[in-house]
């Protein structure tokens, strides 16, 4: 009991002082951020308490000893090489049940998710080329911005420290059908003013012009509050507000504690006149009408605002990107497997230098899965094919590992008959692109099917 009411005194006299603390001389971005936080510091109180009587219930319980047993391994394939060499702890069999049962469960999450990524990549920017510290090449701002790394995670990424605009230039005059993807990392203080943004739009004449410009004429603007489940959008035509939506609930923006990093996945998608845009396997905008089919849209950036805006914190706000993939969208999977008899595809991605398959692949899988059960007739050949970073014989293995795994996937998620589906592996040697960009290396990481 003593430790109760010492606990309970001591958690009141920090809510005070927290509730007391001054984060701005704005009253309103004031009242707004101590709601936040003081909201905050009750689900951590109830918090405190239910861990309290936790315990106290488990003194009174017999403890079980501890099976003793080999050390669990890690099961992170992700590889801290930048350079694709494939590491001997990539030659363990992907084929357990545990981790067949764990990578089912994680696609089926996906069951939902109807995007397919471009087929033809016109860009692809993983900044290994930028030095950490440096701004990147292809990349315009009017504020500041540096590559980073991050503890645990191989990839780099473009931190976005400072309000502003952040525009990759090499996402320009998009195509009627088009994808972009990129992975996010967000992280907010306590501030419910922070803003982070994206526009996709149309300007005439100079496009760097339009760099600093909050408001556009023609396009679409989309927001999101990081840290708690609030977005909207904006579609303009010529000026004028044709569409919106400011009340969106996205969970996977919300964080699960103050100051805790979000990481998520985007994915964009045009279809002519429609846009799509999808968080992690959630399809959060479906806008039959954002595009004005006579205009030709050029400009894509990110913005920020508020950033850092309360003073007092313990970690600074972040909004970062990475592996930015920029291509034409897809063909008809019907057309192209059916009728020519091949479809090549760069939408199955896969783990850095694993056959594991990644699961917002499921789209792609699904239509070819949807082509082969209309046409049971039909057998394919499923060929993977690799870049030339690493060894060659470590890439021709890891090329037919691959191809297995698209044809457990198809056989094991879609019903599809494995006497029906062969499978072989390339390497890297036969390049659709030169390996000599990160787009051309992006293009030749792809899988074949070829019909019968």
């Amino acid at each position: 009991m003593k430790t109760l009411l010492l606990l309970s005194g001591f958690l009141f006299i920090s809510m005070s002082s927290l509730s007391g603390q001054v984060i701005d001389p704005k009253q309103t971005a004031k009242r707004s951020a101590e709601n936040r936080t003081n909201s905050k510091i009750d689900e951590g109180i109830n918090k405190g308490f239910d861990k309290i009587e936790e315990g106290i219930g488990n003194i009174f319980k017999k403890k079980e000893k501890k099976k003793t047993g080999k050390k669990e391994e890690s099961t992170d394939n992700q590889e801290n090489n930048q350079n694709g060499k494939t590491t001997s702890s990539e030659k363990k069999s992907d084929n357990t049940t545990e981790s067949n049962s764990s990578s089912k469960s994680i696609m089926k999450i996906y069951s939902k998710f109807d995007f397919v990524s471009g087929e033809k990549v016109l860009a692809f920017d993983d900044f290994s080329t930028t030095n950490v510290g440096d701004f990147p090449l292809g990349w315009n701002t009017n504020s500041t911005a540096e590559i980073v790394t991050v503890e645990g995670n191989p990839n780099k990424w473009l931190l976005m420290s400072k309000d502003g605009f952040f525009q990759p230039e090499y996402v320009k005059d998009m195509p009627e059908n088009f994808t972009l993807e990129f992975d996010l990392q967000t992280r907010y203080n306590s501030n419910n003013l922070l803003n982070y943004s994206l526009y996709l739009s149309s300007v005439e004449g100079n496009v760097k012009k339009d760099l600093a410009n909050k408001y556009i004429t023609n396009g679409v603007y989309f927001n999101w509050r990081p840290g708690i489940k609030s977005g909207g959008y904006i579609v303009y035509e010529n000026n004028e507000e044709i569409g919106k939506n400011e009340e969106l609930n996205i969970e996977q923006f919300e964080a699960t504690e103050i100051a805790e990093p979000v990481s998520t996945k985007i994915s964009i998608w045009r279809q002519k006149s429609r846009l799509r845009i999808y968080v992690n396997q959630t399809k959060v905008l479906d806008i039959p009408q954002a595009f004005d089919a006579k205009l030709k849209y050029n400009v894509f950036k990110f913005g920020a605002s508020y950033v850092n805006y309360v003073t007092e914190r313990d970690h600074d706000d972040e909004f970062m990107v990475s592996n930015v993939r920029y291509a034409v969208g897809a063909p008809d999977t019907r057309n192209k497997l059916i009728t020519e008899g091949k479809l090549v595809t760069r939408g199955i991605l896969f783990d850095i230098n694993s056959d594991k398959i990644k699961p917002e692949s499921y789209g792609i899988l699904k239509e070819i899965g949807t082509v082969l059960k209309e046409n049971p007739a039909v057998k394919v050949k499923i060929i993977g094919h690799t870049d030339s970073d690493g060894e060659d014989t470590q890439n021709l293995d890891l090329s037919k590992r691959r191809a297995a795994s698209v044809k457990n996937a198809l056989n094991i998620e879609f019903g599809i008959e494995s006497n029906r589906l062969e499978t072989d592996g390339k390497g890297e040697t036969q390049p659709s692109d030169p390996n000599t960009t990160p787009q051309g290396k992006a293009n030749n990481r792809r899988v074949e099917f070829i019909k019968l």
